[in-house]
Order: structure tokens, then sequence, then C-alpha cells
């Protein structure tokens, strides 16, 4: 894992690193490699990685500022496009309950 600490507020770095994936999958991967060291559950939906940016899991279990650095960052902008969001939220209106569905097929709607 790579660390840094900052000099403008003393607070962390964590570095995502783009190159080391090309899909959500590999995404979860290496957000949890990064981010949930030492944690007993691992990211395996994006919406596990924004209940990780809230804090108190992994690297923000204290509740420590960080900023996260996403090196390579145009590759996975092209790696994880329209095609992948499309299916995320399509996975999401698969499994139903306690998804609110109107809401996702709105989403997809609006695409």
């Amino acid at each position: 894992m790579e660390w840094n600490t900052l000099n403008k507020n003393n607070g962390k770095t964590a570095v995502i690193n783009g190159s080391h994936f090309s899909d959500l999958s590999g995404f979860y991967e290496e957000v949890s490699r990064v981010l949930m060291k030492n944690a007993d559950w691992k990211v395996a939906t994006l919406d596990g990685f924004d209940d990780i940016l809230y804090g108190g899991f992994g690297v923000f279990e204290n509740k420590d500022e960080f900023e996260i650095i996403w090196k390579d960052s145009q590759k996975s902008k092209e790696d994880l496009n329209f095609e992948a969001t499309k299916e995320f939220y399509g996975n999401k209106i698969k499994h139903g309950k306690p998804f609110n569905i109107e809401l996702i097929q709105q989403k997809l709607d609006e695409f």
C-alpha cells in the first residue's frame, strides 16, 4: 500500500492505481487492498465503496482525514464507462429489494 504524509494538513493519502484493474471487480480488489487494510470484509459493490468513504472502516476507521489519489484515472474512466454503469444498475434491478428499483430504472432511462 502506498501512503504519504501530506504537509498541508498532516493527513494521509491513499493511492488507487488504475493500471491495476480494468473492470469493476478489479476496482473492488484494488480498493480493498488499499483502503480495507486488516478489515474483516472486502469491497464488493459501489455501495460498499461509498460506505468506506463515509468513514469508520479500513483506513478510515478512526475517521482521520485522507486524500485519495487515483493514478491512471483516465484509463479507469475509459474502462469503467457507460456500459459498466448500465451493468451496475442492471444488477441492482435484478437483485430487487432492498434497492429502489423505480429510482434505478429512472437513472437508466436518463442515460
